[in-house]
């Protein structure tokens, strides 16, 4: 609870995966993925209740074993490749009002950010309220500038590849780009009902250091999640 908000922590995780098949279970330095993401949960100082919504008997047991809740197991078409994420967070708000349990704020936690601090969930939800917002959710500065990037014709011709404007600028000139980063997604209960998304005209972003936003899609991902955590990089990356 904060402010005498009472606040839901969401960890959705499904069993298939394409690109690291069971990503969401896979050992990370001795400890399931998911299980990184439900110990920053349950560090929380805010946090009421932490749930997990999967369809995997497995990854229900893991959660369960690191003291997250399952309440429910999710229904089948929810865990498809093409389901949504936003119908799944639904799902997981009309479950608890049906068995008479809603909250004031919803705090979605991917599992597949686990350099994600669970300082970061308390100053997420910090900004929420500093900012007068309806939703928070985390980014980090790009890694490539996107005015450095185009499409190319077919014979790959690069006359207009880059516009005049930023010809020969440094980096340090241009403006800097964001993109979401996975770790948080952080809005008022009503607020997800009535939008059916995160994104609004009081949204506001939560930066983090790009050092804590992998989001671990490939094996690539998962061992530099490794060697981060190995030489405590995280904990040494500046806000």
């Amino acid at each position: 609870m904060y402010n005498g908000k009472t606040i839901l922590g969401l960890i959705p995780a499904r069993g298939g995966s394409k690109g690291l098949p069971r990503k969401n279970i896979i050992p990370l330095l001795g400890k399931p993925l998911i299980a990184w993401t439900i110990e920053q949960a349950l560090a929380s100082k805010y946090l009421d209740r932490v749930v997990v919504s999967t369809e995997d008997k497995e990854i229900a047991e893991i959660s369960k074993k690191y003291r997250a809740e399952v309440p429910f197991i999710r229904p089948k078409e929810l865990a498809a490749d093409n389901a949504k994420g936003i119908d799944v967070v639904l799902h997981t708000m009309d479950w608890l009002e049906e068995n008479n349990k809603c909250y004031d704020l919803l705090v979605l936690l991917q599992p597949t950010s686990p350099l994600r601090t669970f300082e970061d969930v308390n100053n997420a939800i910090e900004l929420l309220f500093l900012k007068e917002a309806k939703a928070i959710v985390s980014v980090c500065e790009v890694d490539h500038h996107p005015l450095w990037t185009n499409t190319l014709p077919e014979d790959r011709c690069m006359k207009d590849f880059i516009r005049k404007e930023i010809m020969n600028k440094n980096r340090q000139k241009l403006p800097v780009f964001y993109r979401l980063n996975g770790a948080i997604y952080l809005a008022y209960w009503n607020y997800l009902k009535e939008q059916k998304n995160f994104f609004g005209n009081e949204t506001f972003a939560y930066i983090m250091p790009h050092i804590r936003s992998i989001d671990i899609d490939s094996e690539v991902d998962y061992k530099l999640a490794e060697v981060l955590i190995k030489n405590n990089i995280p904990k040494l990356a500046k806000d």
